[in-house]
C-alpha cells in the first residue's frame, strides 16, 4: 500500500508540473515570446536593458506610443500640437483615462513623472534622454505642455521611452520600490503582469481598462532565453512563437529551410573602425581615405559576416535621414580604380614599396571582430600596407579607445533614439573621450549645432545628411556595415512588421485563425 500511495503521489506532482509547463506553451489564444535574457526589473524609470523595457513597454503607455512599425503615434495623448519655434508641445489626453486599478489618469501626473526620473534617488539609466526636456506642466486635467530646450522634432518617439510613461505614483506613493509586488501589476498599456517565475516565464494578461481595443492576444509570455542555439531550437520545435535572436552561424540554412520565419534586418546601428586623427599616421587624411577606398564592404559584410548586413559607406544607416545611405563619389567605382587612386594618394603622403606604411588594428575579442580585421590587412597589402592585429577585453579595449592608446580600433554606434544626431552627435570634438577619433572640424560642429536648432523636420534631415558628408569626406572612421538584427516569428503569428528599430509591441501581434 505504502508503495502505491507513493506512486499515486508522484503521478500527480508529474501531472501538476506537466500541467504548468504546457500553461506557458503557446496556446489559441496566448503568444510565447523568447527574450535574450531575464528580466532585471519592472520599474520602467530603473531599468535599460532590451529584455526588462520590452515587457515594460507592454505595460506602461506614454503620451505616445511605438506602433509595428516602429514609428510614434498618440498613445494616452490623443492629439498634440507643435509652436512655430517647435520649443513648445501641447498635449491633451484621452477622455476619462484610468490604471488598471481604476484610479484616474490625469495631466497632473506627467510632471511629477518627469520628476521621480530626474530625482537622485531614481537613479535612472536613461535620464539623460531627456535632457533637451526643460519642463513638463499640466495646463488642466486634460491638457500638458511639454517646453524643450531646443526643437526636436523626433519628441514623439522619444515619449514612447518606457521611463516616461503613465505610472501609478499613487501605489508607489504608498509602497515605495515594493510597488512592482504587485500582482498584478498597476499598468496604464495594454497588459499587466500577473505571474513572474524568475527564469521561468513572466505572464501578461489583458488590462482591461486599456482606453484601445484590448490587444489581441489575451495572454502574453516572456521566456528568458540566454544561449540563442536553445531559443532556436525550442522555436523550431513548436515551444515558442518568436525568438528575439538566432546564432549567425545558423543563419544561412534558417533562410534556407525556413525562410518565412527568418528575419534578419537593418538596425539603428553602424560597425566601424576608428582612425587615431590626433597622431601620425592618421592624422592625414589622405592615409584614411585611401584605407578606407580599398576595403570591399560587400564581400565582408556577405562573406566574412554573411548574415545580411548592409554594407556601409556612411553613418546613417539607410532610412534614418533618406531613403538610401550616404556612399562617397568614389564607392561605386571599379576595384582596380579604387586602388589606383588609394597608391597613389599614399605615394603623396610618402608611403610606397620604399616606405610601407605600418600599424597596428586594435580590436575588442571576438570571432567576428577578428575576421574583420584579417580581412582588411589582407585588402590593404597590394598598397604596401602591414597591419598587425592586437585584440583584449571588452573592457580594456573601449579604456583604451577612451584614452587614445590606438592608432585604427574597432568601434560602432547602436542609436538610443531613431535620430540621425543620436549618431552624429558623437564626433563632436565636445563630445570629449567619446570622440573615439578624436575628430575636430568646426564646420562639422557648426551645422550639426544649426540642425539642432532647426524646428522644420526636411531641413534639419537636410542638414544632418549635409553633416554626414563632411564626415566621410574626413574619413575619421571607416564605415564597414550596419547592424541587423535576427528574429524567428511562428507562421501563426501575424502583424509582426520588420523595422529598423527593431520594435514589435505585443499589442500589435495576433494569432491567425486557422
Amino acid at each position: 500500500m505504502r508503495k502505491i500511495a507513493l506512486l499515486a503521489i508522484l503521478i500527480f506532482l508529474w501531472a501538476c508540473t506537466d500541467s504548468q509547463s504546457s500553461d506557458s506553451n503557446p496556446g489559441p489564444d496566448q503568444i510565447v515570446r523568447l527574450s535574450d535574457s531575464e528580466i532585471k526589473g519592472l520599474d520602467p524609470q530603473k531599468i535599460s536593458d532590451l529584455s526588462s523595457l520590452r515587457v515594460t513597454a507592454d505595460q506602461f503607455e506614454g503620451l505616445t506610443r511605438l506602433n509595428a512599425r516602429g514609428n510614434a503615434e498618440a498613445g494616452l495623448a490623443e492629439a498634440w500640437n507643435i509652436s512655430p519655434d517647435g520649443l513648445h508641445w501641447t498635449f491633451r489626453l484621452r477622455d476619462n483615462l484610468t490604471f488598471s486599478d481604476h484610479t484616474a489618469l490625469t495631466a497632473a501626473l506627467f510632471p511629477q513623472i518627469l520628476q521621480r526620473l530626474r530625482a537622485a534617488e531614481t537613479t535612472a539609466p536613461a535620464k539623460s534622454l531627456f535632457d533637451n526636456i526643460k519642463s513638463i506642466s499640466s495646463q488642466d486635467s486634460q491638457t500638458i505642455l511639454v517646453t524643450l530646450i531646443s526643437p526636436d522634432p523626433s519628441l514623439p518617439a522619444l515619449l514612447a521611452h518606457p521611463a516616461l510613461a503613465a505610472l501609478p505614483l499613487h501605489r508607489i506613493g504608498d509602497a515605495g520600490n515594493r510597488w512592482t509586488s504587485d500582482r498584478p501589476l498597476i499598468t496604464s498599456g495594454p497588459y499587466q503582469l500577473i505571474d513572474w517565475k524568475l527564469n521561468d516565464h513572466a505572464r501578461l494578461i489583458r488590462n482591461s481598462q486599456w482606453h484601445d481595443e484590448p490587444a489581441p492576444a489575451a495572454q502574453i509570455i516572456w521566456k528568458p532565453m540566454d544561449d540563442s542555439l536553445s531559443a532556436m531550437r525550442l522555436f523550431l520545435a513548436g515551444g515558442a512563437d518568436i525568438a528575439s535572436d538566432y546564432p549567425a552561424s545558423r543563419h544561412s540554412r534558417l533562410v534556407t529551410e525556413h525562410p518565412d520565419q527568418t528575419h534578419s534586418v537593418p538596425y539603428l546601428g553602424s560597425y566601424y573602425f576608428a582612425f587615431n586623427t590626433r597622431v601620425p599616421p592618421f592624422d592625414d587624411v589622405r592615409i584614411r581615405t585611401a584605407l578606407s577606398m580599398t576595403v570591399e564592404r560587400d564581400w565582408i559584410a556577405e562573406k566574412v559576416i554573411g548574415i545580411g548586413n548592409v554594407p556601409a559607406w556612411g553613418l546613417l544607416p539607410p532610412g534614418l535621414a533618406g531613403d538610401q545611405g550616404f556612399k562617397p563619389r568614389w564607392a561605386d567605382w571599379p576595384q582596380a580604380q579604387r586602388i589606383a587612386k588609394a597608391r597613389q594618394l599614399l605615394g603623396q603622403a610618402g608611403y610606397g614599396p620604399d616606405n610601407p606604411l605600418e600599424f597596428e588594428i586594435r580590436f575588442n575579442s571576438s570571432a567576428e571582430h577578428r575576421r574583420v580585421s584579417v580581412a582588411m590587412a589582407a585588402m590593404w597589402k597590394p598598397l604596401h600596407v602591414e597591419a598587425s592585429l592586437f585584440n583584449s577585453e571588452a573592457a580594456l579595449h573601449f579604456a583604451a579607445l577612451r584614452r587614445h592608446e590606438f592608432t585604427l580600433a574597432r568601434s560602432g554606434w547602436i542609436a538610443d533614439l531613431p535620430t540621425p544626431e543620436n549618431f552624429l552627435l558623437v564626433h563632436r570634438q565636445a563630445n570629449g573621450a567619446g570622440n573615439y577619433s578624436g575628430y575636430d572640424n568646426p564646420v562639422y560642429d557648426q551645422i550639426l549645432i544649426d540642425a539642432i536648432a532647426e524646428p522644420n523636420p526636411d531641413k534639419r534631415r537636410r542638414l544632418m545628411r549635409q553633416a554626414e558628408a563632411v564626415l566621410i569626406e574626413d574619413m575619421p572612421i571607416l564605415p564597414l556595415y550596419f547592424y541587423v538584427t535576427r528574429s524567428l516569428v511562428a507562421p501563426r503569428i501575424d502583424g509582426w512588421q520588420n523595422n529598423i528599430s527593431n520594435v514589435h509591441p505585443s499589442r500589435t501581434l495576433r494569432i491567425r485563425a486557422r
